[in-house]
């Protein structure tokens, strides 16, 4: 049985244990959002021994040099010595300048780093609320534009992050953990094709900061925004949109509540074959979304989707 060597804490476990269980079951409180590779809440470095990874392409070559391996992707068939991710000691910090609710549920969080973050549009970063609270959240900002960093906290459901976020105060300081990009990004290269973006809740987040570099970007070809949320008071940045919308001929802005979802849905028309998507939001409404646009004739490699998981 492969021996693990972890803050001053040594003990065995079986062969093949997953890394993240076998922390947690010694009382580590390694955070976690998906264990599916994709949050980075988890990130552990290895000083001595390897594990068995099966997610390699989640980390970029230079952090893997540096030994670093998302916990949850790993199991044991060494001896290890570990180090844990230390928000104090690897974290960017970052003050809280704004705090505040865009609806009911929605809170914003406006952040700033310590020195500048370089960073796109539609990636998502890993807040660090104390040593073992962490998640991630997709950045509503538009670099070069927002002086801040800005998220969209749904705060519907209870949760332990989002709980804490409650309380955030200006002055607060956070840490900042892993960059990441997912699928969402802004390519200049489709400023004449038709771009959508569907978005459920606060999927509208990274699309937000997505919408404004396509307008930055002088985008020529019409673009279709449609956000779905529970109710009318969801639609939390509704007049933003509206206020875009009253200025940008080619955007066309569409709020709806889940119930009106399906009819609208059933009569999205393709207006080209050049037309790129970019989806976001619960895996259910993502799912719904794809379908559509599949049955619609959107080719698949122009759909691009971040799906965000329910808390494990």
């Amino acid at each position: 049985m492969p021996e693990l060597h972890v803050a001053g804490q040594s003990w065995s476990v079986p062969n093949a244990s997953n890394l993240l269980d076998a922390l947690n079951a010694a009382g580590l409180r390694v955070p976690y959002s998906c264990r599916a590779g994709s949050c980075h809440a988890c990130l552990v470095r290895c000083v001595r021994g390897e594990v068995e990874n099966a997610a390699p392409q989640a980390l970029s070559p230079e952090r893997l040099a540096e030994g670093w391996r998302l916990a949850c992707q790993c199991r044991v068939v060494d001896e290890l010595i570990l180090e844990l991710f230390d928000p104090a000691r690897d974290g960017l910090p970052a003050k809280v300048v704004a705090s505040d609710w865009l609806s009911p549920s929605v809170l914003r969080l406006r952040l700033q780093p310590e020195k500048n973050l370089r960073y796109s549009a539609g990636q998502h970063l890993v807040l660090w609320a104390d040593a073992a609270l962490a998640r991630p959240y997709s950045l509503a900002s538009l670099p070069g534009e927002d002086a801040w960093l800005e998220f969209h906290l749904d705060c519907r459901q209870p949760g332990a992050f989002s709980d804490a976020a409650r309380q955030f105060r200006p002055g607060d300081v956070l840490r900042l953990g892993e960059l990441r990009g997912g699928a969402l990004h802004y390519d200049p290269d489709w400023h004449s094709h038709p771009l959508w973006l569907l978005a459920a809740g606060t999927g509208l987040a990274p699309l937000w900061g997505i919408l404004r570099e396509a307008l930055r970007q002088q985008h020529e070809g019409p673009i279709r925004v449609l956000h779905v949320a529970h109710d009318s008071s969801e639609h939390y940045l509704g007049e933003a949109l509206r206020a875009l919308a009253a200025t940008h001929p080619q955007l066309q802005v569409e709020l709806l509540t889940a119930t009106e979802l399906t009819a609208v849905l059933a009569e999205l028309k393709l207006v080209s074959r050049q037309t790129r998507a970019l989806l976001c939001g619960s895996p259910a409404s993502v799912e719904s979304f794809a379908r559509r646009l599949y049955l619609a004739g959107v080719p698949r490699n122009q759909v691009l989707a971040d799906v965000f998981l329910p808390r494990a």
